[in-house]
């Protein structure tokens, strides 16, 4: 049998980055383009998946009426 590895914990990984999910209302498929900036989300299946520390993105989709959360 296999030991765990057992890493100190300054030395474990980090934790995934967590997504927060919004549908949207209007379309199932499209780019968006965050103002003043070149980046851009894609929406797949209505919806689009933010970073939860990309405060950028997650300004504009609150703000957008045609966004909701997800609640999961």
């Amino acid at each position: 049998m296999a030991k765990p590895n057992e890493l100190p914990a300054d030395d474990q990984p980090p934790a995934a980055d967590l997504l927060l999910t919004f549908r949207d209302k209007v379309y199932t498929s499209r780019t968006l383009i965050i103002p003043k900036t070149n980046r851009t989300l894609s929406v797949a299946k209505g919806v689009v998946e933010v970073s939860a520390s990309d405060e950028q993105a997650l300004t504009y989709l609150k703000a957008n009426v045609e966004f909701e959360p997800l609640k999961e």
